[in-house]
C-alpha cells in the first residue's frame, strides 16, 4: 500500500543518487505527531557513512531526487529524518479501493505453500480448561492470518488417546459406572474426580445396561475406548461454540499402527546410542541442549518417539510448515523435535513451536482459581458462558501470547469505552447505524472531496491494514491485529463525533463521508474476523 509507494519513491531517489539497496531497507512509519507530516524515514541516516556525508546532507540530495507530485511538502528533522506530508488526493484515492475489493482489501497474494497448525491437542480425559481456551484462540487466529496472507492452511487436532491418562479415565469411569449400579469401590488415586464422569456413567449405563458390572479387561478397554470419545466429542462441541474447528484429527493410537514405532527405531540407529541399557537420541548434534532418552531402561518407549513419527507423517502429507502451539511446559520440546526432523532431512525452520503463557481469572480484584459451580479449574465453556465467546477471544488475542495474561472478568463484561472489545464493536455498529440512516443518499467512494483531518487520519489508519496483516503473519502475533483495531476503533470514533456525516445541506459531501464511513466499516469487520470476532450492526 502507500509505504510500498513511499519506499519505492525513496529507493527511485537512491538509485538517481547512484546507489543500489534493496526496498526492504527502506523504512517508511507513520508519523504519531501530524507536525512531523503523514510518513517519516531514516534512510538518510542508514545512507551517510556510505555517502561519508553527514545525514541531512544526504537527506537533502534524496529530497532534491524524490517525485514530489503527492506531497504537500517534504522536510528535514531532527538529525536527518525525512517527513513526507501528502496531498489529501494521495491517500484519499484509497477509499475507491478499499470499496471495491471489500473483504478481500488486505489478502496476501497467493502463495503455493500449506502451513499445518496444530493447537489444543488436549487429552480427550476431560472439558477445556483456561490454558486450552488460549491456545484456541491463538491458533485459530493465526490459521486465519495465513489464510488472509495466502497461505493454505490446515489445523488439526493430535488427540493423545493412548497411554496412562487414558488408562486413568477408562478406571475412573469405570468405577464411576460400577457406584452408580450400586457396587462400592473407591476412586483410584490418580483417577479423574470431575462431576462429568458421573454423567458419562450415567449414559454408558442407557447403552449397555450393567453388562460389566463384573469386572474385566474388556470392561476396562470399553471404558477407556468409551469415554475417550465421549470427552472427544464434548471438546469438538465446546470449540465449535467457540468459532474454532478443525480439518483434521490425528490419533495417537493411529500414528503408532503397523509397527511404526520400531521401524522408525531402525531409521534412527545411526543417531542413537545406549547407556545404562537406555536408548538416546543423539539430537544435541542438532538443535538440543543434550541428547535424549527414546527407550527407557526398561524397554518402554518415551513419548518422544510417537511425536516424531507424527511430526513425519505431517510433513509427507504436503505441509511445507509446522506450527505446533503448546503449553509454557513445552520449552524444551522445542529443540529435541527440531533436531529429529533435522535427522531426516529437513529444515530446522521445518517446525515452529509457539509457546502459550498461562492464564489467571482475576474478578473483584483477586485471582479466581476454581469454578463456583463445579470447584474444579474453570472450563472454557463456563468462561464463554460467563462473558461471551467475542469478550473471550478478543481478550486472550490483545496481548502476546508468550506473555502471562490475567483475564479481568469485571472488565470483559463492563459495557463502556473501557473495555476493548466492547470499544470496537460499538465503532462498527456505529458505522453500521449512520449507514443504515444514510440509505437515501448515494454512495460516493471516489474520496474527492475528503479533507478533514479526522477523515484523513481514519484513511491513513485503512491503508495500514495490509501491512498489519502481513507483519502479523509473518511474526505470528495476532495481537497486532487488535492493536491496529483499537486505534481504528479510537479514529471512527473520533470521526463519527467531530464531523457531520449525514448533512441534508451538503448531499455531495454526505455522500463521500458515506463512502468513507463504508470503507471503514469493511475494514474494522475484516479485522476482527482475524481474531474470530462478530461486528454487530447494533449494541
Amino acid at each position: 500500500m502507500i509505504d510500498k509507494y513511499l519506499q519505492k519513491l525513496v529507493l527511485d531517489a537512491t538509485e538517481k543518487l547512484g546507489l543500489s539497496l534493496p526496498l526492504d531497507a527502506i523504512v517508511i512509519e507513520t508519523s504519531k505527531d501530524s507536525a512531523h507530516g503523514d510518513y517519516a524515514t531514516n534512510i538518510a541516516m542508514q545512507l551517510a557513512r556510505a555517502m561519508r556525508k553527514n545525514p541531512r546532507e544526504v537527506a537533502s540530495l534524496l529530497i532534491n531526487e524524490l517525485d514530489k507530485s503527492d506531497m504537500e511538502k517534504v522536510e528535514i528533522a531532527g538529525p536527518g529524518f525525512i517527513n513526507f506530508f501528502l496531498k489529501p488526493s494521495a491517500l484519499t484515492k484509497y477509499v475507491p479501493l478499499i470499496n471495491e475489493l471489500g473483504r478481500d482489501f488486505g489478502n496476501g497474494a497467493k502463495i503455493h505453500k500449506t502451513v499445518n497448525i496444530e493447537f489444543v491437542s488436549a487429552n480427550p480425559t476431560g472439558k477445556l480448561h483456561l490454558g486450552h481456551a488460549r491456545g484456541a484462540a491463538v491458533g485459530d487466529a493465526l490459521a486465519r492470518l495465513f489464510t488472509k496472507s495466502g497461505y493454505d492452511v490446515i489445523r488439526e487436532f493430535y488427540v493423545n488417546d493412548a497411554g496412562v491418562q487414558i488408562s486413568n479415565l477408562g478406571k475412573s469411569l469405570y468405577v464411576r459406572y460400577l457406584n452408580l449400579l450400586g457396587v462400592d469401590k473407591k476412586m483410584p488415586e490418580d483417577g479423574y474426580f470431575s462431576d462429568d464422569l458421573i454423567m458419562i456413567a450415567n449414559q454408558l449405563i442407557n447403552e449397555v445396561g450393567n453388562k460389566y458390572i463384573e469386572e474385566s479387561d474388556e470392561g476396562l478397554e470399553f471404558f477407556k475406548t468409551r469415554g475417550s470419545k465421549i470427552f472427544l466429542e464434548i471438546i469438538k462441541e465446546d470449540l465449535h461454540q467457540f468459532r474454532v474447528d478443525f480439518d483434521v484429527y490425528s490419533f495417537e493410537t493411529k500414528v503408532k499402527e503397523n509397527g511404526a514405532i520400531d521401524k522408525l527405531l531402525t531409521k534412527l540407529e545411526p543417531y542413537s546410542y545406549v547407556e545404562e541399557g537406555a536408548t538416546f537420541l543423539k539430537t544435541s548434534a542438532f538443535s538440543d541442549d543434550k541428547d535424549r532418552v527414546i527407550v527407557k531402561s526398561n524397554g518402554e518407549h518415551t513419548y518422544f518417539l510417537p511425536d516424531i513419527v507424527y511430526h513425519l507423517d505431517k510433513l509427507s502429507r504436503g505441509a511445507d510448515l509446522l506450527i505446533d502451539i503448546l503449553g509454557a511446559d513445552h520449552h524444551g520440546y522445542i529443540g529435541r523435535m527440531k533436531s529429529a526432523l533435522q535427522m531426516f532431512n529437513y529444515s530446522a525452520d521445518a517446525l515452529e513451536v509457539q509457546i502459550i503463557q498461562m492464564v489467571r481469572i482475576i474478578k473483584d480484584g483477586q485471582e479466581l482459581k476454581m469454578s463456583k459451580r463445579t470447584g474444579n479449574a474453570i472450563t472454557l465453556e463456563e468462561l464463554a458462558t460467563e462473558v461471551g465467546v467475542d469478550a473471550v477471544r478478543y481478550f486472550f488475542l490483545a496481548k502476546s501470547a508468550s506473555t502471562h495474561f490475567d483475564f479481568d472478568l469485571d472488565l470483559a463484561q463492563e459495557q463502556s469505552s473501557a473495555n476493548p472489545v466492547y470499544y470496537a464493536q460499538y465503532a462498527h455498529a456505529r458505522l453500521s447505524t449512520v449507514l443504515s440512516k444514510g440509505g437515501k443518499y448515494p454512495l460516493d467512494i471516489s474520496g474527492s472531496l475528503l479533507t478533514e483531518e479526522s477523515e484523513l487520519s481514519l484513511i491513513k489508519q485503512l491503508i495500514a491494514y495490509p501491512s498489519v496483516v502481513s507483519d502479523a503473519t509473518m511474526t505470528r502475533e495476532p495481537y497486532k491485529v487488535a492493536n491496529f483495531i483499537q486505534k481504528l476503533a479510537s479514529l471512527i470514533h473520533s470521526y463519527y463525533t467531530e464531523v457531520r456525516i449525514l448533512d441534508e445541506t451538503n448531499v455531495a459531501l454526505t455522500s463521500a463521508r458515506l463512502g468513507l464511513s463504508k470503507a471503514a466499516q469493511i475494514v474494522l469487520k475484516d479485522a476482527l474476523s482475524l481474531l474470530g470476532v462478530n461486528a454487530p450492526i447494533s449494541m
